[in-house]
């Protein structure tokens, strides 16, 4: 069986924390808290809350915390909150308001 994804799509509108246990994708608009495996933010994407996973890439806005292994930050994300991760990597472009910690 392989890797499951769940989508959320830009016509998506929830309040409230959401768990997926293996990937999520979203390009809609959250306010709670999000809990993956692995969890992609897309440019319509607009989340205030924190985000915990393994692997965490942002394309959209976010207001909130991440905690991760590894994070990418992609040029179209907006981003104010506090990053921790073990790996960080940051595209030009990208609009930033944050404070980061990186572990080993």
């Amino acid at each position: 069986m392989g890797e499951k994804e769940s989508i959320l799509l830009s016509d998506v509108s929830i309040t409230g924390d959401v768990v997926e246990k293996e990937k999520l994708s979203v390009d809609s608009k959250i306010s709670g808290n999000i809990k993956a495996e692995t969890i992609s933010t897309f440019e319509n994407s607009n989340i205030k809350g924190d985000i915990e996973a393994n692997n965490v890439k942002i394309g959209g806005r976010l207001l909130g915390n991440v905690k991760a292994d590894k994070t990418k930050i992609e040029s179209t994300a907006d981003v104010e909150g506090s990053l921790d991760q073990n790996s960080l990597s940051i595209e030009d472009g990208a609009a930033l308001k944050i404070k980061t910690q990186t572990r080993k």
